[in-house]
């Protein structure tokens, strides 16, 4: 089993923040996943919600603030004070700050379908410019976003997000040509695992920040947890032995 960082390290530092990837790829976590918004002059930049409000401090939507205003705010306002100040980034200053990530699953998030088209070429670009192939995978709740990803480049692997039990969640990925299901934790039990194991479907669930629940999962089959406490639950694991976890 993988553990992955949520928003690089959501509990543990400003959530989508450099700071967030950077102290958890210090720490040793490789593996992560993030949100992606388009900003109003098209840069894409990593945010979880539609505003900035929460994490901010400020008010504004995404889709209405150029990628400079944003990264002119502080984005550790939802947390205790932060020591530095951690602006909304950019995807690239992100993947700058991780070069040796193993792997890291870009969440698209819903919007207009011009904006999510636009979006889409500009991550298409990055990951082919980048040479991203294998390291990681785009996913979505959206399926338009899924077909257009592989519209423009079939190589690219995609994963669907699944909150609710129906429609199903296994047979939607399977429908999109989707490699992974990104499920809500309590969604996965033995047969949800087994569907997706005779579909050849890898499953990362979210947001897992227990160890007993972590463990429950990896005797399931769940191929990766995705954590707010990367660093927490790497501290713990190390100090285990014979348990088939993967930081690295």
């Amino acid at each position: 089993m993988i553990i992955v960082g949520h928003r690089g390290a959501k509990a543990e530092a400003p959530e989508n923040t450099v700071a967030s990837f950077a102290n958890a790829y210090e720490a040793g976590i490789r593996h992560f996943e993030l949100d992606i918004q388009l900003s109003k002059d098209g840069q894409l930049v990593v945010i979880h919600d539609k505003t900035v409000d929460r994490t901010t401090g400020q008010t504004g939507k995404v889709a209405d603030l150029d990628a400079d205003e944003m990264r002119a705010m502080d984005a550790g306002q939802h947390l205790p004070p932060w020591h530095t100040p951690t602006p909304i980034p950019l995807l690239t200053e992100i993947l700058d700050a991780i070069p040796e990530f193993r792997s890291i699953q870009f969440e698209v998030k819903g919007d207009t379908r011009s904006r999510m088209n636009t979006l889409c070429n500009r991550l298409v670009e990055l990951i082919q410019k980048r040479q991203l192939f294998g390291r990681c995978i785009v996913t979505s709740s959206n399926t338009w976003v899924l077909q257009q990803i592989k519209r423009l480049n079939s190589t690219i692997d995609t994963g669907y997000v699944a909150q609710k039990r129906f429609p199903s969640p296994v047979q939607t990925a399977i429908k999109h040509d989707c490699s992974l299901l990104a499920l809500y934790y309590k969604l996965a039990d033995k047969s949800v695992m087994e569907e997706c194991q005779k579909a050849g479907l890898q499953v990362s669930t979210w947001t897992v920040n227990t160890i007993p629940e972590i463990l429950h999962l990896q005797q399931l089959g769940v191929h990766s947890v995705i954590t707010d406490y990367p660093q927490h639950v790497l501290r713990h694991f190390q100090s285990q032995e014979n348990l088939p976890f993967h930081f690295q």
